[in-house]
């Protein structure tokens, strides 16, 4: 992110950002990024002390040293990063003994949830939007997931005080980067994506996409996720206790790199891979990463967000198509839908995922999706421009790259400078 870019930020926030820089090149303390007192604060927080399996301390640890290290935080990103992770912990506290007070949590059954999984930038997040209009789904919303505890009730589902708590950050998220909202919608009452219910295991690509940590993302992906997706099994179990629904929907494009290890927790899932040019996809996301990475840092480099990227997208993509091949997903488990179809006709669309999974859309359920696709047009808060020149990669190499994945989906190549 160049220095006229974040030169649109408050101007209070522009000098509390340099006198926090003068500081640290003195060597005098900032806000704290160490474990012990995270974790120290977030008891005295909430009065607990039982953060439950061990399994989430690795990787906290690496996150911390990661944003030390390599993340070239500001003041304010220092203290995104230190609440952020304060939050997670104190939500961690609250849903460990909330499960140890029932246990009979944990015993409510999820039953062929529905996964939407695919590259960023391919339709996942208005697809998951429209999913929500069912009464009969069930999606984390951000609210809850943001504020799991205390566990959401049916009778206060649209009314609960952490919306309105929700909706003013998103205020502030806005003031602070503006132009977000052109690339993705925000609200307390819009979907989240599973990464936020990871988040509590501090195991997930959520991290990397909003700071540079390569050093954590690389030994994230060398772990085995299998307790992360249990993690997240009990978690909706947790919000579902007292908010039931008949099935639930979720969605992350970090499913691609880890769809084993969702199988092996959740075997009778069903999923739905979106599908786009991923040369395409490639272009907006870097401009996406640009953007979130400005918030906490000023040294950011779009090349080098290009670069790292677009093997992670590869590696993703050569993943799933590995699960796919091994015969782990049986056919009537998975749908596949190609963005371009989805926006010539989306409730046809839908009509499809639904008889692939032998469910039935009522005419409540479509006309809810009708309305809202009438009252959230993709530029409702402007329009996304995006060029792949941003990324710095040669055009050649990277078609060759994806050739493969392309060519087994039947993916046509777009173009690469484009507005979403």
């Amino acid at each position: 992110m160049t220095p006229a870019r974040a030169g649109r930020r408050p101007l209070g926030l522009v000098a509390m950002n340099r006198v926090g820089g003068l500081l640290r090149a003195l060597g005098l303390p900032l806000v704290g990024l160490d474990e012990a007192s995270l974790l120290t604060r977030a008891s005295q927080n909430t009065h607990l002390d039982d953060f439950g399996d061990t399994g989430f301390r690795e990787p906290l640890r690496r996150l911390l040293a990661a944003l030390e290290q390599e993340a070239q935080l500001t003041l304010l990103g220092r203290m995104i990063a230190r609440n952020d992770v304060l939050r997670l912990l104190e939500n961690r506290l609250h849903i460990i003994d909330t499960l140890k007070r029932h246990p009979e949590i944990e015993e409510r059954p999820i039953q062929r949830p529905i996964f939407i999984v695919g590259l960023p930038r391919t339709g996942t997040t208005i697809l998951h939007e429209l999913l929500a209009q069912d009464p009969a789904n069930r999606v984390p919303m951000s609210w809850e997931a943001m504020y799991p505890w205390p566990p959401p009730e049916r009778e206060s589902y649209e009314s609960d005080p952490r919306i309105a708590q929700v909706e003013k950050h998103f205020q502030g998220v806005d003031r602070i980067m503006p132009g977000f909202r052109q690339m993705h919608r925000m609200g307390a009452q819009l979907p989240q994506e599973c990464v936020a219910l990871m988040a509590h295991e501090f195991a997930t690509v959520l991290f990397h996409t909003i700071h540079r940590v390569p050093s954590y993302q690389a030994w994230v992906d060398s772990m085995d996720l299998r307790p992360v997706y249990a993690s997240h099994r009990r978690q909706l179990q947790y919000l579902a206790w007292r908010c039931p629904a008949e099935r639930w929907v979720l969605k992350s494009p970090q499913h691609l790199w880890t769809l084993d290890a969702l199988l092996a927790i959740y075997p009778d899932a069903r999923i739905v891979q979106t599908h786009r040019d991923p040369v395409r996809v490639l272009a907006s996301l870097c401009s996406l990463i640009t953007l979130l990475r400005s918030m906490a840092s000023d040294a950011i480099d779009p090349v080098e967000i290009g670069s790292d990227w677009s093997q992670r997208l590869a590696n993703g993509l050569s993943a799933t198509m590995q699960v796919r091949a091994s015969g782990l997903l049986g056919q009537d488990q998975v749908f596949d839908m190609h963005l371009s179809e989805f926006l010539q006709d989306e409730i046809g669309m839908i009509r499809r995922i639904y008889t692939q999974f032998e469910l039935k859309l009522s005419d409540e359920a479509e006309t809810r999706m009708r309305r809202y696709l009438a009252g959230n047009p993709g530029d409702k808060h402007g329009a996304h421009r995006y060029t792949f020149a941003l990324s710095g990669l040669d055009l050649e190499a990277e078609r060759s790259r994806f050739a493969a994945y392309q060519e087994r989906f039947g993916i046509a190549s777009e173009p690469t400078s484009a507005v979403d």
